[in-house]
């Protein structure tokens, strides 16, 4: 054999091997992406309940809260102690809970040593009063926004949103559930009682890096951040034992970039009641409810004496090839929460056939179109710019506003001070999940939504809302817009220059 072919044959057989090494690695690398903790945790932990917050009542009727935002450590997993913020303890914070027509006033401190600030996400309220990243709290100072709450009944939340830390601030614990009540809420035959049969589900997916949080993004994952495990309520691998035939979930999605599909590990139905901004006009029956970051679903199930029933999170479809599928949570499966039934149970009463009347406008009496295309590099090609008003509405006009991801890449909407009715995905009709009052939707990559809503104001041409992706990595890289509430005829101001509150 000549030298040159032994040379060939040796290079041949290298190339060969360092192939099946890199597609042997590939295919690892693929194969890793994957997900799973379906029989890994065991369920070992009761679910922990966040406290309702206190409250007092000032001469004039306002209802007032304290919110302290605070360091600490949190201990997930026995004598491992980790970093952690929260608003009154150490993690998430409490639920703050009002009803219609009350007058509200929050006292938020920050004992921080970083500026933040909470937004009342799903809130009709001023936008002086919002929370956006134009409202921060310096450490040592309080913040005190007060509002008259003017919505129906629903699930909303609270949370920092500092422009480019958002996804920060909210990874540490800074995080609770606001719910909302009003007259027909309390007259329904639905699950109420907070805690026993009326529970608050914030789900949220985590890493570990030893004791402390990982918060790395990893390979490929053009979402944003991933755990690899979920917790609720701040609670790692949760059990709740329950003792009534029917028990209403208030599921909210607090993951920073994760899509979930929720059902019950049997396959079982539940009735959706509730979506962002309210309850429906009538419940609807499924097995499956998707939420993206930040949106809300109310779902009610029926168990079954000594049963045990696991809400899981399924594959879903995230809209993109199926390498990318893999590496952004798509083909993921999580055990979220065990149901635990007693072997005695209280009978709950059939659900009512009507819930309520939508306060959303269905867009027939819009006076006024606008378009967003989604995009990383910012809406409508435009990258967030705090000094800079995007859109101008005018106060009591009803909008259809159409938005489009054509980026290659899942992503969501979320507007802020409104909420609004789904009139159509791709030109057909929403699915009914999408069916209530919506503040959050999720907009995979090659889908057209089409929004109607109605801008009741108050007026102010110099302090903006926000309308953005709701994937906190996303949104924290400019992925937002700003928009003002004005009179007739009035133009836009200028946003304040001066962001941080110094006490009040």
């Amino acid at each position: 054999m000549s030298g040159l072919k032994r040379v060939l044959i040796i290079l041949t057989s290298v190339a060969f091997v360092l192939a099946l090494a890199l597609g042997g690695g590939a295919a690892w690398f693929y194969s890793s992406a994957k997900v799973s903790t379906v029989g890994r945790g065991g369920f070992r932990n009761p679910l922990a309940v966040p406290p309702l917050a206190r409250s007092t009542v000032a001469a004039d009727g306002t209802r007032v809260f304290d919110l302290r935002m605070r360091a600490g450590t949190t201990e997930f997993k026995d004598g491992e102690k980790t970093p952690t913020w929260g608003f009154n303890g150490s993690y998430l914070g409490p639920t703050l809970r009002a009803a219609r027509g009350e007058k509200v006033r929050v006292r938020v401190t920050n004992t921080l040593d970083e500026t933040s600030n909470v937004h009342w996400h799903g809130m009709d309220l001023p936008a002086r009063m919002d929370g956006g990243p134009h409202q921060m709290v310096a450490p040592g100072k309080t913040w005190s926004p007060r509002w008259t709450v003017a919505q129906p009944a629903a699930t909303l939340w609270y949370h920092p949103h500092p422009h480019g830390e958002t996804e920060d601030h909210v990874q540490r614990g800074l995080a609770g559930m606001f719910i909302l009540d009003d007259q027909k809420s309390r007259t329904l035959a639905l699950p109420k009682r907070y805690g026993v049969d009326d529970l608050p589900v914030i789900v949220q997916d985590v890493k570990f890096d030893g004791a402390r949080f990982d918060h790395g993004h990893g390979v490929a994952q053009s979402v944003g951040f991933l755990g690899d495990e979920t917790m609720v309520n701040g609670t790692l691998d949760p059990y709740r034992v329950v003792g009534d035939e029917q028990v209403r979930l208030r599921l909210l999605n607090a993951s920073t970039a994760r899509t979930y599909n929720f059902g019950f590990d049997d396959s079982r139905a539940f009735s959706l009641i509730g979506t962002d901004g309210g309850l429906l006009e009538q419940p609807a029956r499924m097995d499956r409810i998707q939420l993206s970051p930040g949106e809300r679903a109310e779902v009610v199930v029926r168990v079954r004496p000594g049963e045990r029933t696991v809400l899981r999170s399924f594959p879903l479809d995230v809209g993109m090839d199926f390498i990318n599928q893999r590496f952004n949570g798509g083909d993921d499966t999580f055990d979220i929460l065990e149901l635990r039934a007693k072997s005695r149970l209280r009978p709950s009463p059939a659900l009512p056939a009507k819930l309520g009347k939508l306060e959303v406008p269905d867009g027939k009496d819009a006076v006024r179109g606008r378009f967003f295309d989604l995009k990383l590099s910012g809406i409508n090609g435009r990258r967030m710019s705090m000094g800079r008003i995007d859109e101008t509405v005018t106060r009591g006009t009803t909008e259809t506003w159409t938005v489009r991801n054509t980026n290659g890449m899942p992503h969501n909407f979320h507007v802020h001070g409104v909420q609004f009715r789904v009139l159509s995905v791709n030109g057909r009709p929403p699915a009914p999940a999408l069916r209530g009052a919506k503040d959050t939707v999720f907009v995979p990559n090659g889908t057209t939504v089409k929004l109607a809503m109605r801008f009741g104001g108050p007026a102010d041409p110099n302090a903006p809302y926000m309308f953005h992706c709701h994937l906190l990595l996303h949104e924290d890289q400019g992925m937002m817009g700003q928009f003002v509430v004005v009179e007739k005829g009035q133009k836009a101001g200028r946003p304040p220059l001066e962001h941080a509150h110094q006490g009040h």
